[in-house]
């Protein structure tokens, strides 16, 4: 997996940032989701290097190789304000101080908080099957809590999810890839799922997802409620799988528009684990997106 790219360990302040980095060319840094790694990008990155891109895949805090620090002292330990600025410290130990940024679920929350801090470090933004929190959060239909119940469950406080979790991770997160994610094993990788399933085996992963929710209400809705209203002029675009829950209970494109004065949007077939389903439309997407919006003057 990754054949090509080199791995790092980065340290950026408190925690280290695991990542792979391949290619020559504009840089883009590509963000997983729960309850995933950097692996979910294995099929796309390599297409992206091809196609004259240099690629940055990365674990968020919490997730896969990265740190996983505690909680104890603030949740906004993992808040996507602190996830975004461990990802702005990456790119910049490895030289690159504007880059295309894409983030899928759980890394498009924390690339879409980066774009709006930081908006003069992204040349372009992609997000991947998410409607904004205080959407989800204010404007939480029945069927959309039924789908996405696991952000009440792991928001819980420790250790009753954790201890849930641990008896069974196998089962309890392919419940998620599997279920509301519209999606069967026959749409994943063995390569891939080998490894997501080796990063939820370990204790202190759960943990990690379960801190990553917690934080969303403890501190990222109220990060988000003050931002309420921000138009961001980062060029954007929106990605959403035809028949996932996102989708299917809300307008994806209308959520965001108010939210950039660019916004370009597509669906992609499939449910919210479209780039694992069906890496190369989002690799058309990407590339042509990215290459639209080209950093002026680079390098």
């Amino acid at each position: 997996m990754f054949e090509g790219f080199k791995r790092h360990q980065i340290n950026v302040g408190e925690v280290e940032i695991a990542c792979v980095v391949a290619g020559e060319g504009e840089p883009v840094l590509m963000l997983h989701g729960f309850p995933q790694t950097m692996a979910v990008w294995a099929q796309i990155a390599p297409a992206l290097v091809a196609q004259g891109h240099r690629v940055v895949c990365a674990d968020l805090r919490g997730y896969g190789a990265s740190s996983k620090p505690t909680a104890l002292e603030s949740l906004a330990n993992y808040g996507f304000r602190t996830m975004a600025l461990d990802q702005l410290a990456l790119m910049r130990e490895l030289g690159h101080t504007r880059f295309h940024l894409v983030g899928h679920d759980r890394g498009a929350r924390a690339a879409h908080r980066l774009a709006l801090d930081h908006p003069d470090s992204i040349a372009s933004l992609t997000l991947m099957d998410i409607v904004p929190t205080t959407v989800l959060l204010t404007d939480l239909r029945k069927e959309v809590a039924q789908s996405y119940w696991h952000w009440f469950f792991l928001s819980q406080p420790a250790p009753f999810p954790e201890r849930m979790i641990e008896a069974d991770p196998d089962f309890f997160f392919e419940s998620c890839l599997f279920g509301w994610g519209a999606a069967g094993p026959e749409d994943f990788d063995a390569e891939q799922l080998l490894a997501y399933r080796q990063s939820w085996r370990d204790p202190a992963t759960i943990a990690g997802y379960c801190n990553d929710y917690r934080a969303v209400l403890a501190v990222d809705f109220a990060d988000d409620a003050i931002d309420q209203g921000r138009r961001s002029a980062v060029r954007a675009q929106i990605l959403y799988g035809t028949s996932g829950a996102m989708a299917r209970h809300y307008d994806i494109p209308a959520t965001w528009s108010e939210r950039f004065t660019t916004l370009d949007a597509a669906a992609i077939p499939g449910g919210h684990f479209f780039p694992d389903s069906a890496p190369g439309e989002v690799v058309k997407h990407l590339n042509a997106f990215i290459t639209q919006n080209s950093l002026l003057g680079w390098p």
